[in-house]
């Protein structure tokens, strides 16, 4: 539930309002009925909510991978241009 609250009505009700955000309710303060600002709970021991497979899908790796590179690509890899040729 979101809650828009003026400045006045902030400063005399700050407590209620942060307990109100601690609950994760949305409380917004406004200057003159315009929103100018989000209240909200601050948990240092909530773990940062991790998307598994955000990128599935997204890259890949060849099948060779994993073998040794040729004589050509070993001496690209070592002695090459740091930037490819444009």
């Amino acid at each position: 539930m979101t809650k828009q609250v003026n400045m006045h009505e902030a400063k005399t009700q700050l407590s209620k309002l942060v307990e109100a955000a601690c609950r994760g309710e949305e409380v917004i303060i406004a200057k003159a009925g315009k929103p100018m600002v989000k209240l909200t709970a601050v948990n240092e021991n909530k773990p940062a909510v991790r998307r598994l497979g955000l990128f599935k899908g997204s890259s890949w790796m060849a099948d060779d991978f994993t073998e040794p590179l040729s004589g050509e690509e070993l001496a690209l890899w070592e002695d090459g241009p740091i930037e490819p040729p444009s």
